[in-house]
């Protein structure tokens, strides 16, 4: 195949981003429309080739570009790299792309500036294609700011809002701290092996095991410290616990931008880096037990949110992070197969629950608060079709895409046997009920029961039109059928040619096959946790709708606790906000006014000043004082001499 397929496949969102962002008012909105759709329906259907060929073929492919950055014996060269980790995400990033982009032609039809929406669109793909493509550290890195910059220009899309504006510079602020650690990793990889590229990196890591960092006179295991680094990166990159506050507020941007940020892009960089990494990553056992522990508890942390809140886009988007918190304790557990399975199966059905969403948001005026919906089924009932099916495969029922890639995570965590992995398994169980419980309780609260919208939005609620629902429906069939097809190549006997050496994992820590040979019982136990999950929302919400006040009132702490995101946000301001706000001041008052205040600017005039008052007294007006001190300096001068002359010092 040509190498202008590889390149189309990257660069054409790039292009269509330029001509629609410089000429878009120039050339109207159907032409704008036609090029950014165009172009990124192109780049999917190359991406679909190039992975025919690379996956299917089981070739690597890398296409120097150019030398990028040459300082002595530092070189960095542009390339792009295509292997079959790379070619997988190049199928999901430009195919959930693709959908959002020709969502968005509907959805983002009466505003007036969706010509700029669209540039930004096509500019966070290019700049995700680049960095799942980048043969060395800084090539990511620069793939990396610039997914951070595009999400700051869409969530803050709607500028003339100030909720939008704080959202879109809280994402940036936050994954700023973890974009520090991704720095700190790439300068200490590049100390460690003497090179940033991968190739060279993944060739030297079994020789550096033992090899030791000096740090503030401690000895720091070197692998551990570059994989720990980077996987600060990845913690807010992909909103695990600590780094995570960004997430749920980026539901300020319009809806296609969820879709794209929760789905397919930015949240699912961090989970691609510290896969890409693998090979370095198995000879890193410490940050492995890191990285499982985390996941785990961001699992389960953002499952329990999302049990309360209100806001239909959020409760998607703690589920976007409590799926994250899989991924990245299948990473620990050294299933890295498993974690990229999920999150090509996630990327379906979680871009189709954000899109009805927005189908939602948009029959119902935009209304969000699903306190003010109900009986929306016979209102909108393709959406409610489409959601329901997005809500089985994310709870994880048989057939759907879910089922396959989540309940073998647990599997592997089941079958690797430590105590981490075991912690990590009896945590994706808790969160496999809590999962379908409020994936239920949006459905439920939503479409069923008795209406609670006022009676104008209720009457005018309609289905959204044909080009929003039809990438809907493209997505429908990724969410059943993508875990049935994949399973065998991903997670199956198919899966050693089919990476093909782009994932990398010891023999002592592949517990695949023993995953596939468990007791039956135990395999069942997920299913069970998730059928008991979606009875008991049903029963809550529809046959006994007065038990969730009931809880609300019985157990107000701990609902307070959850609604209330664990306190996270309020902690962090009074810890950083406040504490910042605090410092300031306190350099303000004391340091500067004070200190520097008082003994220089100020101080110099008080001494300038006292030193003309007192040389002031001396012009009286009088002859005989005037040479009194006239004879006074003439004698101080002579003496001063004369003692030197004398008495030398």
């Amino acid at each position: 195949m040509s190498n202008s397929v590889y390149i189309a496949a990257i660069f054409l969102p790039l292009l269509a981003s330029l001509i629609v962002g410089l000429f878009g008012r120039t050339i109207g909105v159907r032409v704008s429309n036609v090029v950014s759709v165009g172009a990124i329906f192109a780049a999917a259907a190359c991406s679909v080739l190039i992975f025919i060929e690379i996956a299917l073929g089981h070739q690597v492919k890398v296409l120097p570009l150019m030398t990028w950055i040459a300082s002595g014996d530092f070189v960095v060269e542009w390339a792009l790299r295509f292997d079959t980790l790379s070619a997988v995400m190049l199928v999901v990033v430009t195919g959930v792309s693709a959908m959002v982009h020709l969502y968005s032609v509907g959805y983002m039809s009466h505003d007036a500036s969706r010509q700029r929406f669209m540039s930004y669109l096509g500019l966070f793909t290019f700049t995700m294609l680049m960095l799942v493509t980048a043969n060395n550290l800084v090539q990511l890195f620069f793939g990396w700011e610039g997914v951070g910059l595009a999400s700051y220009l869409l969530i803050g899309f709607w500028h003339d809002r100030d909720s939008a504006n704080a959202a879109s510079i809280k994402a940036f602020v936050v994954n700023r701290v973890g974009d520090l650690g991704l720095a700190l990793g790439v300068f200490a990889a590049f100390f460690v092996f003497g090179t940033v590229s991968f190739e060279g990196m993944f060739a030297q890591a079994p020789e550096k095991v033992g090899t030791v960092l000096i740090f503030w006179g401690y000895s720091v295991p070197a692998l551990e410290l570059v994989c720990l680094l980077l996987f600060v990166g990845a913690v807010g990159k992909s909103a695990q616990v600590g780094l995570h506050t960004w997430l749920p507020d980026a539901m300020e941007g319009p809806t296609p931008v969820s879709a794209l940020i929760h789905a397919a892009t930015m949240v699912t960089a961090g989970v691609f880096l510290m896969c890409r990494m693998s090979p370095v990553l198995e000879f890193a056992p410490i940050a492995g037990i890191v990285i499982t522990f985390i996941g785990a508890a961001t699992a389960v942390f953002a499952a329990t949110v999302g049990l309360t809140q209100f806001d239909i886009k959020r409760v998607i988007a703690y589920s976007t992070c409590s799926q994250l918190g899989y991924m990245m304790f299948a990473i620990g557990i050294s299933a890295y197969p498993a974690a990229i399975f999920h999150l090509f199966t996630h990327a379906f059905f979680k871009a189709l629950l954000f899109l009805g969403a927005g189908s939602v948001i948009h029959g119902m005026h935009d209304e969000q608060d699903m306190r003010k919906m109900g009986g929306l089924r016979k209102a909108l009932p393709i959406t409610h079709l489409l959601m329901f099916i997005g809500s089985l495969a994310l709870a994880g029922i048989p057939p759907f895409a879910g089922y396959y890639s989540k309940d073998m995570i647990l599997e592997l965590a089941r079958a690797k046997g430590t105590y981490f992995a075991h912690f990590a398994m009896v945590a994706g169980l808790i969160v496999v009920f809590l999962t379908a419980f409020y994936s239920w309780r949006v459905l439920c609260l939503t479409f069923y029961g008795k209406t609670r919208a006022d009676k104008h939005t209720f009457e005018h609620a309609h289905e959204s039109p044909f080009v929003m629902l039809l990438p809907m429906l493209i997505l429908t069939v990724g969410a059943i059928g993508a875990g049935y097809l994949g399973k065998e190549y991903f997670i199956g006997h198919e899966r050693l040619t089919f990476w093909n050496n782009s994932l990398f994992v010891l023999p002592a820590n592949d517990v695949v096959d023993a995953a596939h040979h468990l007791p039956e019982i135990e395999k069942k136990v997920p299913l069970v946790l998730a059928l008991a999950g979606i009875i008991f929302s049903y029963l809550f919400y529809l046959v006994f709708p007065k038990v969730p006040a009931f809880f609300t009132k019985v157990f107000r702490f701990t609902y307070t606790f959850f609604y209330r995101k664990w306190f996270f946000d309020e902690l962090y301001t009074l810890v950083f906000v406040r504490g910042a706000k605090a410092l300031g001041r306190g350099f303000w008052k004391i340091f500067d006014g004070k200190i520097i205040d008082r003994f220089l600017p100020n101080g110099a005039a008080t001494v300038s000043w006292f030193t003309a008052g007192g040389l002031s007294r001396l012009q009286s007006g009088f002859v005989a004082q005037y040479a009194t001190v006239m004879v006074l300096g003439l004698l101080a001068f002579l003496s001063y001499f004369l003692f030197k002359t004398v008495l030398p010092l």
